[in-house]
C-alpha cells in the first residue's frame, strides 16, 4: 500500500542535515521498572495501531516527484526497540548524556523512521526515550501517541490513517493555493494573486472575502520576507553534529498561576518572559554587552489542526517569529512587553501564511528550499515550543510516570532548541543545544529557575 507524503510533511523531511536532524526526540521517567517484554507489548499495542509506524518513506524513481509511504513487508519491532543500560552511576547526568548522544545518530532510511530506547533501571525505576522523525506528526499528533501508550488512554482506529490538508475547506485555502501556485511555477506572487482574484470575479462575497484574506496574508508574507536578521550572539553560529540536552526542575503550575493573576498575565507569557531573561543572563555571564533594544527572534509552532483530528497525525501546524525582549531588565517590564507581543501575535495570520509556505516548500526546486530555509535560519536565533500534555498522572506499561520531556527539531539550521512541557500539574523547560554555540545548557536552566523566583517574590511583594 502506497500513499504521497503531505506536502508540508515533504518539507520536514527535506530539511535534515547533519548538524540538525529533523528528529523529536521524547523522554519518559517511570516510577517502577519496566521489562523489554512489557514495553514491547505496549508498543504493539499503541504505536503500531498507527499505519505510519509500520510504513516507511521510498522515494519516487528517478528522484522526481513526490516520495511516498509504503507499508514495509520486513517491519520488525526489533529494529525499532533497543534496550540501554545506563553507565554508572546511573544518574540524571548520565541519562542526560545518552539522549545527547542519541540526537546526532540518523534513524534508518530503509526502516519506518522512529527508534525507542528503554532504560530499565533509572531512579528506582526506568525510562523511556523516543527519536520519531518530524515527517510523521507535530507536537499534537505525538502528544496523542504518548496518550495512546497510557495504560488507560484513548486507543487509535485501527491502523488509522493519516490525512494531508489541513486546511482543507477553510478560507485559507485561498492563500494557500496562492502561495503554493507561486512557489512551484516561480510566478511571481503579486501576479498569482490577479489570477486567483480573476477567478472569482463571478461571486462578489467569495471575492470580497478572498480579497480581505489575502490582503491580511500578503502583509503579513510581506513582514516575513522584509524580516531583518538577528543579531549575532553567542546563540548563533556555525553548527557541528553534536548536540547537548538538559532539562529544568518541575515548576508547579499552580504558582505560575498565582502570578498570572497578580500580573494580569497567561501562563505562555510568564514562561516566554522567563525564558527572555534566561537567555539574557546566559548572555551577561559570557560577557556580551546588551543594549535596551536587543531582541531574539524565537520560532514558534502554532497549532492549525482540531484536537479531535490529532490522531490523524502529520503536520498541520504554523510558525511565527516572536522577538523576545532581551534587552529588558526589570522582570516586570519584561513580562508586560512579552504579554503585548504575544496578544499581537494571536490575531496575526503568520501561523497560516507560514503553514502554506511550508507546504510549497515541500514541492519546490532544491535551490529554491535551501534559499528559504536559510533565510529563515538567519531571522531567528531559536526554536521555541510549548505544548500541552496530559493533565492528570497517567502509567506506561503498567509504571506510572514521573516525568516527561521532549526537544523540539532546530529547522531552519538554528543551534538552539527550547522545549516546554505541561504534565500532571507541572511543567518543565528542555534545551538542545549545539556544543559549539552553547556548551552548558544546565546555565540557561539556572537562569530560568532565577526568573521565575524573581516574579514568585514580587508576587509575595505585593501581597498576593
Amino acid at each position: 500500500m502506497r500513499t504521497p507524503v503531505a506536502n508540508v510533511d515533504t518539507a520536514w523531511l527535506r530539511m535534515d542535515d547533519p548538524t540538525n536532524l529533523m528528529v523529536v526526540t521524547g523522554l519518559m521517567v517511570l516510577d517502577e521498572p519496566v521489562s523489554f517484554d512489557g514495553a514491547r507489548r505496549m508498543l504493539e499495542r499503541s504505536l503500531l495501531r498507527f499505519s505510519r509506524f509500520r510504513q516507511r518513506i521510498v522515494d519516487p524513481p528517478g528522484g522526481v516527484g513526490t516520495p511516498y509511504w509504503e507499508t514495509d513487508e520486513h517491519f520488525t519491532l526489533d529494529n525499532h526497540l533497543t534496550e540501554v543500560d545506563l553507565p554508572p552511576p546511573g544518574d540524571e547526568r548520565a541519562l542526560q548524556a545518552l539522549v545527547s548522544s542519541l540526537m546526532s545518530q540518523p534513524l534508518n532510511p530503509a526502516q519506518p523512521l522512529w527508534h525507542y530506547y528503554l532504560v530499565p533501571h533509572y531512579a528506582g525505576g526506568s525510562a523511556l526515550i523516543a527519536r520519531i522523525h518530524h515527517c510523521i506528526g507535530d507536537g499534537l499528533g505525538l502528544i496523542y501517541v504518548m496518550l495512546s501508550m497510557a495504560d488507560d488512554g484513548p486507543q487509535p482506529p485501527p491502523l488509522a490513517e493519516e490525512h494531508e490538508d489541513a486546511n482543507h475547506g477553510s478560507p485559507w485555502d485561498v492563500l494557500g493555493h496562492t502561495i503554493a501556485s507561486a512557489a512551484n511555477t516561480a510566478v511571481s506572487l503579486p501576479l498569482a494573486l490577479v489570477r486567483r482574484l480573476n477567478e472569482l470575479v463571478g461571486d462578489p462575497e467569495k471575492l470580497a472575502q478572498a480579497t480581505d484574506q489575502m490582503t491580511a496574508g500578503a502583509g503579513a508574507l510581506a513582514k516575513l520576507l522584509l524580516m531583518e536578521s538577528d543579531p549575532k550572539t553567542a546563540f548563533k553560529g556555525p553548527l557541528v553534529a553534536e548536540k547537548k540536552v538538559a532539562w529544568s526542575r518541575p515548576i508547579a503550575v499552580s504558582e505560575l498561576k498565582l502570578i498570572g493573576k497578580a500580573t494580569g498575565s497567561t501562563i505562555n507569557d510568564i514562561l516566554t518572559s522567563s525564558l527572555s531573561g534566561a537567555l539574557r543572563r546566559y548572555l551577561l555571564s559570557r560577557g556580551e554587552r546588551l543594549h535596551e533594544d536587543l531582541n531574539v527572534r524565537g520560532v514558534v509552532p502554532v497549532n492549525l489542526r482540531p484536537i479531535e483530528k490529532a490522531h490523524e497525525l502529520g503536520n498541520q501546524f504554523g510558525l511565527v517569529f516572536l522577538a523576545l525582549p532581551l534587552g529588558i531588565e526589570d522582570p516586570l517590564d519584561r513580562l508586560f512587553e512579552v504579554r503585548r507581543r504575544m496578544t499581537a501575535i494571536k490575531h496575526s495570520p503568520e501561523a497560516y501564511v507560514a503553514f502554506q509556505i511550508l507546504k510549497g516548500l515541500g514541492v519546490a526546486p532544491k535551490q529554491i528550499f535551501d534559499l528559504i530555509v536559510n533565510e529563515f535560519g538567519r531571522k531567528a536565533t531559536a526554536v521555541v515550543t510549548n505544548v500541552v500534555g496530559p493533565r492528570r498522572p497517567i502509567a506506561i506499561a503498567g509504571a506510572p510516570m514521573r516525568q516527561a520531556m521532549f526537544w523540539v527539531p532546530c529547522s531552519g539550521r538554528l543551534g538552539l532548541g527550547i522545549s516546554l512541557l505541561s504534565y500532571a500539574g507541572e511543567v518543565w523547560l528542555g534545551v538542545q543545544a549545539d556544543v559549539s554555540l552553547v556548551p552548558d545548557p544546565e546555565r540557561l536552566l539556572e537562569g530560568f529557575h532565577a526568573e521565575i523566583a524573581d516574579l514568585t517574590q514580587l508576587r509575595k511583594q505585593a501581597g498576593t
